[in-house]
């Protein structure tokens, strides 16, 4: 019922960098590289249609402003959906921001913005996507700090059916990414480097002619608990303290960039 990742060299293709990314350990870590001439990244061979996704992370150390390290699900196509974990780098003492956004059918604009507790950078942590039919939970060490409800019955878009691969990347954007792009890239500390492992993916692997729910791995004991998960009291209260402590920005609040009005969302329970 579900399918699942364990080694790097089976379950991901590398897909552009040029030898920048690395497959160390037997499989069981991959470095992404970023210079002047490139970054690099790599996808999960799989499709999927609704999962949990887990990958460890430890991200560009130092001064790393320009830099954006990633994780995300993306479909093909112009009216594609992908669900988006973005690591926005900056200069050496000051804090990462992470990026989430929401795309359905071709259209985002949902982005929350997040600090986080800890420093990304010296030390391996847990990023989660879970998706089922209901929500999208973005998890950090297993302790939400966003969930996107499906809100179709009002007209909001909802991933639910285009089949979604799980992307990491490391390349510049310092046009953008580190103050508003006041901040550049400093290439004197080339190369960058972020390591990811313990990729797991337990879902539903879609392929010709259709999408198959049967384990991988052949084991009857595969973690289904994405299929329905929702927050419990606990969860609520932790995703409360995330979002009063550690958001700097969340679209549902920006009320100059909406003159029209806030997205119908917006006006619903986070939970």
């Amino acid at each position: 019922m579900a399918a699942s990742a364990a080694n790097f060299y089976q379950d991901v293709d590398i897909t552009w960098g040029d030898q920048r990314a690395k497959i160390l350990n037997g499989g069981q870590d991959l470095n992404l590289s970023l210079d002047k001439l490139s970054g690099s990244g790599f996808q999960s061979k799989n499709q999927f249609v609704f999962g949990r996704f887990d990958m460890q992370l430890k991200l560009v150390p130092g001064n790393s402003a320009g830099t954006v390290t990633t994780f995300y699900l993306s479909s093909q196509g112009t009216e594609h959906d992908e669900i988006d974990f973005e690591f926005l780098g900056n200069v050496s003492g000051q804090p990462y921001t992470v990026h989430t956004n929401v795309y359905s059918k071709g259209n985002g604009n949902k982005e929350q913005q997040f600090r986080l507790w800890f420093d990304p950078a010296t030390s391996f942590h847990t990023y989660s996507v879970v998706w089922n039919t209901q929500r999208i939970i973005f998890l950090v060490d297993n302790i939400p700090i966003r969930v996107f409800t499906n809100h179709e019955a009002i007209g909001v878009p909802y991933p639910n059916s285009q089949p979604m691969r799980v992307y990491c990347s490391l390349w510049n954007a310092d046009d953008w990414a580190t103050q508003g792009g006041r901040v550049k890239t400093d290439w004197t500390k080339a190369p960058f480097i972020a390591s990811y492992r313990n990729f797991n993916a337990n879902g539903c692997v879609s392929g010709s002619p259709g999408t198959s729910c049967v384990s991988e791995t052949g084991e009857s004991l595969n973690n289904e608990a994405w299929k329905t998960q929702a927050l419990d009291a606990n969860g609520r209260n932790r995703l409360r303290w995330v979002q009063q402590n550690y958001m700097i920005y969340n679209y549902c609040t920006d009320i100059q960039r909406f003159p029209q009005g806030l997205p119908p969302e917006c006006k619903r329970s986070r939970f």
